[in-house]
């Protein structure tokens, strides 16, 4: 009895540590990750690299910039809503799931090895993008609304939209499902694979202060290589879920379509498109919701777990 107690006060504590992972997380970084789809979604031809629409956007500063002239300032959290009621129950089952997959991948061995973290990292993220794939279609269509902050429609006017004209199913508010189970797997995958291990290697420091430093150097790093592996499916995904070039003619219709449609029109390079802004957001934002994990789990931790539980 007292062992499944335990198990379900870390459950309670994974879900509090996360969800506010989460919360914190997006609340700061949303500006950039809409930055990204918007660069994402555009398309360029090779041959005409330099487009002559005002709003096409050269880069992040220029993005910002005609974003603030054209649609507000408030224009920089559009869609934050969808990833806000997301992340609580997104960042909890990502922590939650990996703990558990962790155990699963053990192998036998005592302690947990490189390959353990990694795999236990894509089973989370695959398991997190079945939840949070309607959230993305919803956020993706609010972020490639290039009016006014004050005329784009609400998150819930968006959401009967999609839901009456397209259904549940994967034309609608579940389409680009497998590339979000793509792109979550392998950034989960190559984030706590990185983090974990050599969070193992390198050791802990005395001071505080440099402890602190050591963990957001290590997330850090971790969110930025996971950005950089997983970056052409976040691009298929963005062309998937967002608006098609030509209305009623749908383009981009799975991930393998995208990304060669993406290479063969627009380059390699296209498949990389938005990836600074990605590794802005991800970079600093891996390291805010490792850290906050950690450190406010180990707050509910001392607060509420019995020490004769250990």
């Amino acid at each position: 009895m007292a062992d499944i107690e335990k198990l379900l006060k870390q459950a309670a504590m994974q879900i509090g540590a996360g969800g506010s992972a989460g919360f914190i997380e997006v609340c700061i970084m949303h500006p950039l990750d809409l930055v990204k789809t918007r660069l994402q979604l555009q398309a360029t031809a090779k041959s005409s690299p330099k487009a002559v629409d005002p709003h096409h956007y050269n880069g992040i500063v220029d993005c910002m910039k005609k974003m603030y002239k054209y649609e507000g300032l408030t224009s920089f959290w559009k869609g934050i809503l969808p990833p806000i009621l997301a992340e609580t129950p997104k960042r909890a089952v990502k922590f939650v799931c990996f703990e558990q997959y962790k155990k699963i991948f053990f192998f036998g061995a005592n302690t947990p090895a490189p390959v353990t973290f990694a795999l236990a990292g894509l089973g989370s993220g695959i398991t997190e993008a079945l939840l949070v794939n309607p959230f993305e279609v919803v956020k993706v269509t609010l972020q490639s609304n290039r009016a006014l902050a004050a005329q784009v429609p609400s998150t819930w006017s968006v959401t009967r939209q999609i839901v009456r004209e397209n259904g549940l199913g994967f034309r609608g508010l579940n389409k680009g499902l497998t590339a979000t189970m793509a792109r979550n797997g392998i950034f989960n995958m190559v984030y706590f694979g990185f983090y974990h291990s050599v969070k193992g290697y390198l050791p802990e420091c005395e001071d505080s202060l440099l402890e602190f430093g050591r963990k957001v150097a290590i997330g850090f790093t971790s969110g930025v290589l996971g950005s950089c592996v997983n970056i052409p499916f976040d691009v298929a995904k963005s062309r998937i879920q967002g608006p098609q070039p030509t209305p009623g003619i749908i383009k981009y219709s799975s991930t393998t379509n995208a990304i060669l449609l993406v290479y063969k029109e627009e380059g390699f390079r296209a498949l990389y498109k938005g990836l600074l802004p990605k590794v802005l957001r991800l970079g600093p934002g891996g390291a805010i919701m490792l850290v906050v994990y950690d450190y406010v789990y180990n707050y509910l931790e001392n607060k509420f777990q019995p020490k004769t539980l250990y």
